[in-house]
């Protein structure tokens, strides 16, 4: 069995600055997963890897996702091999740009059994790969996933939704995408860092994938909200007083 966990490699949003005009400055930001596809590699490792199942994390975009330290943190978690479509061009893609560019990424792959995704990205967050990328492989999707199970060649997966959770089986091949909910990210241990670095890491260009990396985004304006005015006061926590006026302060400060 082989299962696969679509990523995203996005900035850092900690390492973000905003310059006096507002605008957002990357250029010390470091590229990351996204936190919910780590979820999605520790969700899909666990149930996988108890199937004997060896497992490939996917991701397109610009060289960042070829990061050393990037694809170092994702094989650690039990990844078997990393898969990158890195290239430029593949900077701002929609999200049906991004799906056919992991679906030809993935069609590099011998076979696939699975494909597990984040239920969306730390950065836009559109929830929309997960069912465009079922669409563009022709597999049935499942969305909202809290638990995956293997059973006579189909998964049953356990949906949380608002009011009720619900089970679902599906046959394979198949896409989930799965709430954070499912994993939380370990810190990997040295031994497994170590490891890493022996895995196999594979990267493909657009023309290699045979990809037109058309539907980017144009951002017409990105600007950081307008700073609030502070009003600075201070108050004594030991002076009653000054503890009514801080509650009153609050109470006014939120009408």
């Amino acid at each position: 069995m082989n299962v696969v966990t679509a990523i995203k490699i996005v900035p850092d949003d900690q390492d973000i600055q905003v310059n006096a005009d507002r605008t957002l400055n990357y250029s010390n930001a470091r590229p990351i997963v996204s936190t919910y596809d780590l979820n999605a590699i520790e969700g899909a490792a666990l149930a996988a890897k108890e199937q004997g199942a060896k497992l490939f994390a996917v991701t397109v975009g610009d060289s960042s996702v070829l990061d050393s330290k990037v694809a170092k943190n994702v094989l650690a978690r039990g990844v078997d091999e990393y898969v990158a479509a890195a290239d430029d061009a593949f900077v701002g893609l929609d999200a049906r740009a991004t799906a056919a560019a992991l679906a030809a990424a993935i069609g590099k792959i011998e076979a696939y059994d699975l494909v597990v995704c984040g239920d969306g990205s730390a950065d836009i967050y559109a929830q929309q790969v997960d069912v465009q990328l079922a669409e563009a492989l022709n597999v049935p999707v499942v969305t909202a996933v809290s638990k995956i199970g293997f059973e006579n060649g189909a998964i049953v997966c356990e949906r949380t939704l608002e009011a009720e959770k619900e089970v679902v089986e599906v046959p394979l091949p198949a896409v989930v995408s799965v709430i954070p909910d499912i994993a939380l990210p370990r810190i990997c241990g040295m031994k497994d860092i170590l490891a890493a670095g022996k895995k196999p890491v594979t990267s493909y260009a657009a023309a290699d994938l045979g990809v037109d990396p058309v539907h980017a985004i144009e951002a017409a304006n990105v600007l950081a909200p307008e700073p609030t005015p502070r009003k600075r006061e201070l108050f004594d926590a030991s002076d009653e007083a000054d503890v009514d006026k801080f509650v009153a302060a609050i109470l006014e400060s939120i009408r």
